[in-house]
């Protein structure tokens, strides 16, 4: 890769994380509930993403996967209503950063169930990890805090947990499939979802002026741009690199709801969210260690099975 190239992705990697930095904000902006701003989120998005699947010709031989296509989009409608219901419950700060634990339940969740053992230098981040997420619940005196803390960190950890599952199921469609058109159909597939679970959970759907109407706007392109930057740039950037957007999303989101809304920020909880958002790059980085470590054996295997 060219260095120009190599410089665009990673503007684009941070571009986007800081678009997605936004998006907490914006959901205490709508005026809706929680469920209904993920709903909006979607709902006004499928346009511009229908424009950027649509207008361009798939490569022949590439069949839309319905089957993964659904299930992606019912994990991130629930994704989306765990985090939105965490960012209204608990701090802008921990809602961000405890959801961004993601890669971490993604290698827990594989361990306990395909017995895949982590390297150890994976256990050492699944404790910094913890430890800080355990700092950042348990900071006292941080302002806006939310109305119900514990509940909001706890769905804030969950929605990890959600995002990991869609994250797989993304990566299974796209053997078959664009980026774009996931995108699409996942999300077309995630807005009835997310408007039922609204209407069960009796919410006030619709915006009550037009700064909610503005905000709901804005969470619809914060999803196309600020996603669609991430994930082109992934595409053309090592896992090391791409770690840089664990750190910028949940600093942007911090900076902005100290701003907007007044919450501070004390040292116990910064603390906790270094650890934390360290314990997640270095389970990236060890993930990347283990597999290419895992290639070169296999590479090493083949060459010794060819010269035999």
């Amino acid at each position: 890769m060219v260095k120009s190239e190599r410089g665009a992705a990673v503007l684009a990697l941070v571009l986007g994380a800081a678009a997605i930095g936004f998006a907490p904000i914006l959901v205490r902006l709508t005026e809706t509930g929680p469920a209904a701003a993920g709903f909006w989120r979607l709902f006004l998005a499928v346009p511009l993403l229908a424009v950027m699947t649509f207008s361009k010709r798939e490569p022949e031989g590439g069949a839309t996967p319905w089957k993964l296509c659904l299930l992606a989009g019912v994990l991130f409608a629930g994704d989306l209503a765990c985090w939105h219901y965490g960012v209204v419950l608990t701090s802008v700060t921990n809602a961000t950063v405890l959801t961004n634990l993601m890669p971490v339940v993604v290698t827990v969740a594989a361990w306990l169930m395909f017995k895949e053992k982590p390297a150890r230098l994976f256990v050492v981040a699944l404790g910094l990890a913890l430890a800080g997420a355990w700092m950042m619940a348990a900071a006292k005196g941080a302002g806006g805090h939310g109305t119900n803390p514990t509940l909001g960190n706890l769905l804030s950890v969950v929605t990890a947990a959600w995002y990991g599952a869609y994250f797989l199921v993304v990566r299974a469609a796209r053997m078959s499939a664009s980026a774009s058109r996931v995108m699409f159909w996942s999300t077309l597939a995630g807005t009835p979802v997310l408007l039922a679970v609204s209407l069960v959970m009796g919410e006030q759907v619709t915006p009550l002026g037009l700064a909610g109407w503005a905000a709901c706007a804005g969470l619809a392109v914060v999803h196309v741009t600020g996603q669609g930057a991430i994930a082109w740039a992934l595409g053309r950037l090592p896992a090391a690199t791409a770690s840089v957007v664990v750190f910028v999303q949940p600093v942007v989101a911090a900076i902005l709801g100290w701003i907007i809304f007044a919450e501070r920020i004390v040292p116990m909880q910064a603390l906790g969210g270094l650890l934390a958002l360290s314990g997640v790059v270095l389970a990236q980085w060890s993930s990347a260690r283990s597999s290419a470590q895992a290639s070169a054996q296999a590479l090493a295997q083949t060459k010794t099975g060819a010269e035999a």
